[in-house]
C-alpha cells in the first residue's frame, strides 16, 4: 500500500470524501490518504496531522516524496488540534484507530464551537460508543458501511451536523445496516453469534459459578439474534 494504491479499507474511506473538499486526516501516519486524494485531484488541500514525530516524519517524506508542499500540510500535533480555523477544513477523516480514542479526538477538538466538518470515522473497535458521541454532539449519520480488508471487517461511519436519534438496537448496530442487512455485515454478525454461543455452551458445562458470565453472553447473543432478524 501507498499513496498510488490504497489499501481496500483506505480505499472505501476515500470514496466517502466529497469532491472539493478541505481535509483533515487526524492519525494520518504516512498521509496515504490525503496524499492519494490530492494525486487524483480530487481534492485540493489537506491537513495531515500526528502525535508522535515518527509518523509525522513519515508525512513530510510523503509530502516530498510527491511534491504536495502547500498543498498537503503536515502538522505534529494532539487530535484536532492540528486544524486551525483558518484551513477552513470542512471533512475531517479519522480512521484506524479504537472507537473510544476517536470519541476522545472529537471530544478535544478546540474549534469544535466555531466548525462543525463532515465526519468520516472508522474505528476498529467500539463503534457503538461513536454513534451515541455522534447523536450527543449534534451529528446524524447520512452512511455506515462495513467493509472486509486482509482478513478484517472494519465499519465506516459518515456523519454531518443535525439531529439524530437512536435506539439502542441502532446505536449497537447501525440503523442503515438494520434496514439493509448488507452481506458484510451479517457475516460479522453471524460470526459473532456463533463464536458467543460457543462459549456459552462451554459456561454452561462449567456449572454454577458462572451464571453471572452466562446470562451477559446470552443477552448479547439475544441482542444480535434480534439485529439480524429484522
Amino acid at each position: 500500500m501507498d499513496a498510488l494504491q490504497l489499501s481496500e479499507r483506505l480505499q472505501q474511506v476515500a470514496n466517502y470524501v466529497p469532491a472539493g473538499a478541505r481535509l483533515a486526516d487526524i492519525g494520518s501516519d504516512h498521509a496515504y490518504l490525503p496524499a492519494n486524494l490530492l494525486l487524483n485531484q480530487h481534492i485540493d488541500f489537506a491537513v495531515a496531522g500526528e502525535v508522535a514525530k515518527g509518523p509525522y516524519q513519515n508525512v513530510l517524506d510523503e509530502i516530498e516524496r510527491h511534491n504536495l508542499t502547500g498543498k498537503l500540510v503536515a502538522r505534529l500535533a494532539n487530535g484536532l488540534a492540528a486544524v486551525q480555523l483558518t484551513d477552513a477544513i470542512d471533512v475531517v477523516t479519522i480512521a484506524g484507530m479504537g472507537g473510544h480514542l476517536i470519541t476522545q479526538i472529537l471530544e478535544q477538538n478546540p474549534n469544535a464551537k466555531q466548525q462543525q466538518p463532515q465526519l468520516i470515522l472508522q474505528p476498529n473497535t467500539d463503534t457503538g460508543l461513536v454513534r451515541h458521541w455522534l447523536v450527543e454532539h449534534g451529528y446524524r449519520l447520512v452512511a455506515e458501511k462495513m467493509i472486509f480488508d486482509e482478513g478484517h471487517y472494519y465499519e465506516i461511519l459518515v456523519a454531518v451536523p443535525g439531529a439524530m436519534q437512536l435506539t439502542a438496537l441502532e446505536a449497537a448496530f447501525g440503523p442503515y445496516n438494520l434496514v439493509e442487512q448488507p452481506e458484510n455485515w451479517q457475516t460479522y454478525w453471524q460470526r459473532e453469534l456463533a463464536r458467543l454461543k460457543s462459549i456459552t455452551v462451554k459456561l454452561a458445562q462449567a456449572g454454577r459459578q458462572n451464571i453471572a458470565a452466562y446470562q451477559d453472553y446470552q443477552a448479547q447473543i439475544n441482542e444480535i439474534e434480534e439485529a439480524l432478524s429484522l
